[in-house]
């Protein structure tokens, strides 16, 4: 009976509870947005991170991350690589061998790493194919390279023409040779687009006088989320005197702390958003319970208890908040859900300032039930906090006073 007087009590009055109900709506809807934009971006810079060079997880010889020199290489053993395949997780082991080189044409030089690369299980990793541009992704035999777009500007090479590479090699032997142009690739991170130069893993160790030898090998994962998991596999099971398994976390300890700064700098906003929200809604029910004075006091007049008007009003404000929510929840989903599909990319001038900081132009939105929960859940119980004023209205409510100021 409660239930139904609540829900007649609300379309007494339409144009007041939709007022509430899309305050609430709109709150969900805005809040929401706004932390799946947050969160999509660190997601795509994680993902572009860990997919364009490091990998999720990296297996290399202990030492190497604290000096990544040519010189800390390890042997590449096929029991190693079927160690890593056997744990769960991990879809394909990617065998790298890479240093930096001194990159030359005419009268041009430019410093580059130098990647020696399986191309089939590369691109299962960085999907390096679907970044070529011009020519072809060298493949095993092949005594030619393919190299980044902004390098390829800068020295300005084309397919065909020929490239010098000089360097250093393992123990000190010097790594010199010209390699024929075979592709441009290029990335969305500008200091990966201007240095990259990728060479088959045979040539690239020949080049470096390491044959037979790897610098890293990076891991491709079925999902990010097990990657602290899969890292404890790993060192169960390899020797870690001799290799360090290391997660994208330990990679990468700058952009963690980046994200995790810009994170509590989101959630400070998300907390002035919800405050703004919550004058609104408070707004709303201030107009709520003086267009009502009238009709509670006379409920009160004619001997319904406090207790069980009190109850009819919170029931109200209990289904408005939840037509609210879920319909800030339906409204959003589609929105976000378009977004996700199709990111923003923005043009060479309006992501000048996101490419000149190495992160790719791009505007993603995430995808996740949490985001819509976490905001639903917020607001819900902001509005029924809030709901309390009209109860405490009521509870303090003198009939006749009400009725003649009414």
């Amino acid at each position: 009976m409660y239930l139904t007087l609540a829900w007649r009590n609300i379309w007494r009055n339409k144009r007041r509870s939709l007022i509430t109900i899309l305050s609430i709506m709109f709150a969900v809807f805005f809040a929401s947005l706004m932390r799946s934009l947050q969160v999509g971006s660190y997601e795509r810079m994680i993902e572009n991170a860990a997919r364009f060079y490091t990998g999720y997880i990296q297996v290399h010889k202990n030492g190497y991350w604290d000096d990544k020199v040519i010189d800390n290489s390890f042997a590449y053993e096929e029991s190693l690589l079927e160690t890593i395949n056997s744990v769960e997780g991990v879809d394909v082991a990617v065998p790298r061998i890479e240093s930096f080189a001194l990159a030359a044409y005419d009268n041009k030089t430019k410093g580059a790493l130098v990647l020696g690369i399986d191309s089939e299980k590369e691109n299962l990793l960085t999907r390096v194919n679907e970044k070529i541009v011009e020519g072809d992704m060298v493949m095993p035999g092949d005594r030619a390279v393919v190299i980044g777009e902004g390098l390829s500007s800068y020295l300005k090479l084309g397919i065909g023409d020929s490239i010098v590479l000089i360097g250093q090699g393992y123990h000190g032997v010097n790594a010199a040779g010209v390699y024929a142009i075979k592709g441009i690739v290029k990335f969305p991170i500008p200091s990966q687009n201007d240095q990259t130069v990728y060479m088959p893993l045979e040539e690239a160790q020949w080049f470096y006088g390491a044959p037979g030898l790897l610098t890293s090998i990076s891991l491709v994962v079925d999902k990010a989320k097990n990657v602290d998991r899969i890292v404890a596999d790993l060192n169960g099971l390899i020797d870690l005197d001799r290799y360090e398994v290391m997660g994208w976390e330990s990679l990468m300890p700058e952009l963690v702390q980046g994200i995790e700064l810009d994170d509590f700098g989101g959630k400070i906003i998300i907390v002035v958003l919800y405050i703004v929200i919550g004058f609104s809604l408070f707004g709303t029910f201030l107009m709520l319970t003086a267009e009502r004075m009238y009709e509670f006091g006379v409920m009160m007049s004619v001997g319904m208890r406090r207790a069980v008007m009190q109850w009819i009003v919170f029931l109200e404000m209990t289904i408005m908040s939840s037509i609210g929510v879920l319909a800030g929840v339906v409204v959003s989903f589609p929105f976000i859900y378009y977004m996700h599909l199709n990111p923003i990319e923005f043009d060479a001038n309006s992501g000048a300032a996101m490419q000149s900081a190495d992160f790719e132009a791009v505007l993603q939105v995430a995808l996740e039930p949490g985001i819509f929960t976490s905001q639903a859940w917020a607001i819900l119980i902001m509005v029924l906090i809030l709901g309390f004023y009209p109860l405490l209205v009521i509870r303090r409510l003198k009939p006749v006073e009400a009725m003649r100021n009414s």
